[in-house]
């Protein structure tokens, strides 16, 4: 096995776990704004789903970063992305503000390249250096 099949998983998962924890720390540490922007947007129970979200978001980074149950997390983090994406940068209903729009549709783009990523997490595992992989002693399919 080559050092970048060992380490590139590895890197991922980090990288990943990384980024939705500072997600939850902007959106949780902004509580009242981010309840504000949800509510603008119609989403109807907006201070529940936005707790919800947050510990999602927060069980799959740790899932991500240890390796342990990583498929499972990646696919809540699978589903919260695209939710989210849908619901909040529906840049498709903009139609008199093409900055506007340009703008949300470059953050749906960004979003739906995470979504993807995250499948392909699901489809091809967590790699070798995860707790997922370590309690046999050999990769998990």
């Amino acid at each position: 096995m080559s050092i970048s099949e060992l380490l590139s998983p590895l890197v991922g998962r980090l990288v990943f776990g990384w980024f939705f924890l500072t997600q939850v720390a902007i959106y949780g540490g902004d509580w009242d704004g981010t309840i504000t922007l949800m509510t603008f947007r119609g989403i109807p129970g907006a201070a529940f789903l936005l707790a919800l979200t947050l510990l999602l978001l927060v069980m799959g980074s740790l899932s991500l970063i240890l390796g342990f149950h990583a498929r499972y997390g990646a696919l809540i983090l699978f589903i919260v992305t695209i939710l989210a994406t849908v619901s909040l940068h529906d840049y498709w209903r903009i139609a008199d503000n093409p900055s506007a729009r340009a703008a949300d549709f470059e953050l749906f783009a960004c979003s739906a390249a995470i979504a993807g990523g995250l499948l392909m997490l699901v489809g091809l595992g967590p790699g070798p250096m995860a707790i997922d992989n370590a309690k046999s002693g050999q990769k998990k399919k």
